[in-house]
């Protein structure tokens, strides 16, 4: 099969239009490597892209998408884990200031961990890592009388809450932000709505940004 045309025209139109106004931040990144403050941890739906929605420059976040934007829990095995892998140059080689955890609506990972539907069973790629979200002996079910829609968006936003402190039990991320030299931050992107809400720690609770914004 060729390689998709839509990508060579979009590079196309990348070298004529965006490049052109940005050549010069490239080649600095180039000659003087990254040093991004922010690190994102986000889902990889192909509907939230952290830089779109962040209006980010090249250059100005440092990127980790998986399914249904998870955080282990720190785990030095001996085995081949990804994210831990990503976080710990983050924060030990690259000195980040920020972490985000971008959650959002409509996850079909977290859809397929509430239905546990096939092939997504705990048997599968997807539904082993999705086991990752809840404790051993840990319930999660709908409440009585909870829509399914309410439930959802309460498990969307619970990955958010369970990757911040799975964060924490990495050693140099807690010691960091013990510092004050290190800032953790959660946000839920609407997918219909483009709206954002970022984490209010000490209410936990989600906050709309744009009455912030306009302000």
């Amino acid at each position: 099969m060729a390689f998709p045309k839509h990508l060579l025209e979009g590079y196309r139109a990348f070298t004529s239009q965006r490049l052109p106004t940005e050549q010069t931040r490239y080649r600095e990144l180039s000659e003087r490597g990254q040093s991004p403050a922010v690190m994102v941890i986000g889902c990889c739906d192909s509907r939230v892209s952290p830089e779109v929605i962040f209006d980010a420059g090249p250059g100005e976040l440092f990127v980790v998408r998986n399914v249904a934007n998870l955080v282990p829990v720190y785990q030095p095995d001996g085995g081949a884990h990804g994210v831990s892998a990503a976080l710990e140059y983050a924060v030990n080689v690259l000195r980040i200031k920020h972490i985000v955890v971008l959650g959002h609506a409509q996850c079909g990972g977290i859809r397929a961990f509430i239905d546990n539907i096939e092939p997504l069973s705990p048997g599968d790629f997807i539904g082993r890592w999705m086991q990752m979200f809840i404790k051993p002996g840990e319930v999660v079910e709908q409440r009585e009388r909870e829509s399914m829609q309410d439930f959802t968006i309460r498990i969307e936003k619970a990955a958010i809450f369970r990757s911040l402190e799975n964060l924490m039990t990495f050693p140099f991320v807690r010691a960091l932000v013990e510092e004050g030299g290190l800032g953790l931050h959660g946000a839920y992107f609407g997918v219909a709505e483009g709206s954002l809400l970022v984490l209010d720690r000490a209410a936990k609770e989600f906050r709309s940004v744009r009455d912030q914004v306009r302000k």
